[in-house]
């Protein structure tokens, strides 16, 4: 119903009931079997949506901007829930995003600890030589610290507009790393587009489309990342 900062301003006002009984320690712990209200209404359940999203360009991967430039929400299904991003894709950047509102699964997929892949087709400024190549494989420093390694294919090299298709799979997920990996051995990155996600595939796809996952996708998502399914 709010927020986990409008949570903990209605429990410091004493407005949150747990069993009929006013709580104002924050953490205290609830079962299933507890019932919470707030101002005496019940508080029920969400259920839990997670969707599949291709982002386009030129859009912000947030519900809110300060700057006012254009967000994914409008590219959202409403299923009366707020669906959060799990990571990030830059402004420039298109492809498979997911979103939910299912905290626990989406704080693990985000987690490198649980090696979730992420596969991308990156356009690339130049023919990077096997030297590049490998360096990329094996890890570049970025911001000071060493990337995982990677695996990097060939797709196309164009030798008449001087670039290359590169299908580049990583499971971390720091802020523009494809970009900064790139960047880093001397080619930068002309356009990029994540295609996929662990077993989620953008296959199909208009940019701004977005659909809801089966329950049988959702179940495989959590068992990678070690949680029961729903």
């Amino acid at each position: 119903m709010c927020s986990r900062r409008a949570a903990e301003k209605l429990i410091q006002e004493g407005r949150v009931q747990v069993n009929g009984e006013t709580v104002r320690e924050m953490g205290t712990k609830v079962t299933e079997d507890d019932v919470v209200s707030v101002d005496g209404i019940p508080v029920g359940v969400a259920k839990n949506y997670t969707v599949l999203l291709h982002k386009p360009t030129g859009v912000v991967t947030t519900l809110m901007d300060p700057q006012r430039r254009p967000t994914i929400v409008k590219f959202l299904p409403d299923y009366g829930v707020q669906l959060k991003p799990v990571g990030r894709l830059d402004m420039d950047t298109e492809g498979l995003l997911l979103c939910t509102n299912d905290g626990e699964l989406a704080n693990r997929l985000a987690h490198p600890r649980y090696g979730i892949e992420k596969e991308y087709q990156a356009i690339v400024i130049g023919i990077p030589d096997d030297k590049a190549l490998q360096k990329l494989r094996e890890g570049v420093y970025v911001e000071g610290r060493k990337t995982a390694p990677a695996r990097v294919e060939v797709i196309h090299a164009e030798p008449k507009t001087n670039t290359t298709g590169l299908r580049i799979t990583i499971h971390e997920g720091r802020k523009r790393q494809v970009r900064l990996m790139c960047d880093s051995v001397g080619h930068p990155v002309q356009s990029l587009k994540r295609v996929r996600i662990g077993p989620l595939k953008l296959r199909g796809m208009r940019a701004g489309e977005a659909r809801l996952l089966g329950k049988q996708e959702v179940d495989e998502l959590r068992r990678m990342v070690g949680l029961r399914p729903g």
